[in-house]
């Protein structure tokens, strides 16, 4: 049986190796080659790299059985290319959320050191307002939007490809604000980079406790850094759990 797992996440990760090894063919499609390094080389795993329109989609979707969407929580318009390709595809769609943190979950009702904005636009309007360094640890993809405050404020945390940099330079941050590192991070490195380059604000996505989105928090607060924290755009889907024990149901049912 063939499914096919739309990915570049730790749980779409676990989840094709999980299903692979009980017998299922696996097609994974990762936007990057990042993804394909993390994916790795795994027995009944085949990966796609790049990113695909909703018609690419769909014909890798031909004579699927299953798709799991296990993209970011962030991803919204590969979400809905994602659901657009199935229904093209005429194959079932699942999607596989990764668990928000509590705590940001309830971030309107904490002190004044987290402030929720709807997105990185968001983000970027509220510090126009403000002084001091400022850490982004949102990745490269949407820098663009940072493009009406000073550079020299800026400091990306970007995964180490060419991309990332390119990204960087387009905006003209100079290269010793440039952090390419590739997370999640613990309490202590965040505190430290805090530390080191001054910082006042920290902006990040609720990446859950698989994206460090805890050690950041941690960090902010023993440091007294304000968090900026881009709201996750509301979804409906189904725990890693919930899709695998449906996976494999799927399974031994095609046996």
């Amino acid at each position: 049986m063939r499914i096919v797992i739309f990915s570049g996440t730790t749980e779409g990760r676990k989840l094709s190796r999980r299903l692979s090894g009980r017998g299922a063919e696996i097609l994974v499609s990762v936007a990057t080659d990042y993804g394909r390094e993390e994916q790795g080389i795994s027995d009944g795993v085949t990966v796609l790299t790049g990113r695909k329109n909703r018609e690419e989609m769909a014909e890798i979707l031909q004579n699927a059985a299953l798709c799991v969407d296990a993209t970011h929580p962030y991803a919204v318009d590969a979400t809905k290319n994602i659901q657009a390709a199935c229904e093209l595809a005429k194959v079932p769609y699942r999607r596989l959320l990764r668990e928000a943190d509590s705590i940001a979950g309830n971030a309107d009702t904490l002190s004044g050191n987290i402030v929720t904005v709807a997105n990185a636009s968001g983000a970027a309007a509220y510090l126009e307002r403000t002084e001091g360094n400022i850490l982004l640890t949102t990745g490269a993809k949407e820098l663009c939007c940072y493009a009406a405050l000073n550079p020299l404020r800026l400091y990306p945390r970007i995964l180490p490809t060419h991309e990332g940099l390119s990204a960087c330079e387009n905006l003209g941050i100079p290269h010793r604000n440039i952090l390419a590192l590739q997370g999640p991070f613990s309490r202590e490195l965040n505190e430290a980079l805090i530390h080191q380059y001054q910082v006042a604000w920290l902006v990040t996505k609720d990446g859950g406790k698989t994206g460090g989105f805890p050690e950041k928090l941690q960090a902010a607060q023993h440091t007294g850094v304000t968090v900026i924290l881009l709201r996750r755009p509301e979804e409906t889907g189904e725990s890693f759990a919930e899709i695998a024990a449906f996976c494999e149901k799927l399974l031994c049912e095609n046996l």
